[in-house]
C-alpha cells in the first residue's frame, strides 16, 4: 500500500510559461497598432492570459 506520496508536475510550470508567452505576444500586438480596436484587443487578450498565468500559479505550484 502506497502511503503520502508527494507526485510532482510541471504543469504548472508549463501553463505559466505558456500564458506568459500569449500575453507578450498579445502585448506586442498593442504596441504594433496603437490607437485601434486591435490594440484593444491585444490588450484585452493580455490581461486575460496574465490573469491565467496568476491562476494557474496558484492552482498548480506546490
Amino acid at each position: 500500500m502506497a502511503g503520502n506520496q508527494a507526485v510532482a508536475s510541471d504543469k504548472g510550470l508549463g501553463l505559466v510559461v505558456l500564458f506568459t508567452l500569449v500575453a507578450v505576444a498579445a502585448a506586442g500586438v498593442t504596441f504594433v497598432s496603437p490607437g485601434t480596436e486591435t490594440a484593444a484587443w491585444g490588450f484585452a487578450a493580455a490581461m486575460v492570459a496574465g490573469v491565467l498565468g496568476v491562476g494557474a500559479t496558484h492552482l498548480y505550484w506546490n
